[in-house]
């Protein structure tokens, strides 16, 4: 197993970042594969993969370098820069960019565990990679990017409530498959057998993104290392759910969605995401819902989470919902 020796100092230092370019790279991943991990995410799919296909069959090399970078254990480091801080895509994808040639055919390598195949000796390879990440950023990602930049923020609330409730190894363990705090200061990141890392005294960020896959890690050495890993699966799987008509007459559209999405435990913040409406709005709503008694609310650590009540329950199933 591979893990990380994290002293308390640089734990308590750690922080939730998110990344253009890490959701744009767990995208990617998912239209290199075509295989979804929930409807939403199947809708997607499907509108976005065949243009995807067309681009790699028009470009060759560029489908065979991503095919060797997306290894089976490994993926070619300089896919996946570790944020630093906050910051937009284009800055983001320029470090892909800029990589040197001759370190790009490493990490290939790596990713390949043998020779590069003969098309991949060239000296273009991180323009080619930074161009298909752009790509993949402005047809099938930014679209819907203020959704799921809400949908992440949302994640990151939900985790600082669960640490706040459990303590870090809560939090850390429930991350990712394959992570879980082991104690004495040592955080195993996944099952890959490589040499534990000393990491205390360096930057360490937490990124959510909204595609379901597993996730990955990725370092600066000696100065910053990171966690990409999928969001809570109730937000990332949410679209827009069908209302009842008779509960939309009844309740008015926009309420019933609500009470409709509160089937499981959801904050104010995760509901924003996931509805599109203000905070005041939502506020308002939860408000006459739980006057209604078809809502209760409880405080997990310092969060407040909102499901239905048994009579809420009643009405939404006997409406259709």
């Amino acid at each position: 197993m591979g893990w990380w020796q994290v002293n308390a100092d640089t734990l308590a230092g750690s922080r939730f970042v998110l990344s253009p370019l890490a959701e744009t790279f767990a995208s990617l991943k998912v239209l290199q594969s075509g295989t979804a991990a929930h409807p939403g995410e199947r809708v997607w799919l499907d509108a976005h993969l065949p243009a995807y296909r067309r681009r790699l069959a028009e470009d060759p090399v560029t489908a065979l370098l991503i095919r060797s970078g997306l290894g089976r254990e490994w993926i070619a480091d300089f896919l996946t820069p570790t944020p630093r801080g906050e910051a937009g895509f284009e800055e983001e994808v320029a470090r892909v960019r800029e990589v040197p040639a001759a370190d790009a055919r490493a990490h290939l390598a790596v990713a390949l565990r043998g020779p590069l195949p003969a098309a991949l000796h060239r000296d273009d390879l991180p323009e080619r990679a930074a161009d298909l990440l752009t790509d993949v950023w402005t047809e099938t990602v930014r679209p819907y990017w203020a959704r799921r930049r809400r949908v992440l923020e949302a994640d990151v609330v939900a985790r600082s409530a669960q640490l706040s409730q459990g303590g870090w190894a809560t939090a850390l363990d429930a991350l990712r498959p394959g992570m879980r705090w082991l104690g004495d200061n040592r955080l195993q990141v996944n099952h890959h057998e490589y040499p534990p890392r000393e990491i205390s005294g360096a930057e360490l960020y937490f990124v959510p993104v909204t595609p379901q896959s597993h996730g990955w890690v990725s370092w600066e050495e000696p100065h910053r290392y990171a966690v990409v890993y999928p969001c809570v699966g109730a937000l990332a799987h949410a679209g827009p759910q069908a209302v009842p008509e008779s509960l939309g007459a009844l309740l008015g559209p926009a309420r019933a969605g609500v009470l409709v999405l509160l089937g499981s435990p959801l904050s104010t913040t995760q509901l924003v995401a996931l509805t599109g409406q203000g905070l005041g709005s939502v506020g308002r709503h939860l408000r006459v819902l739980l006057d209604a008694r078809l809502i209760q609310r409880r405080r997990a650590g310092r969060s407040v989470l909102y499901s239905r009540t048994a009579a809420g329950e009643v009405l939404v199933k006997a409406q259709g919902g």
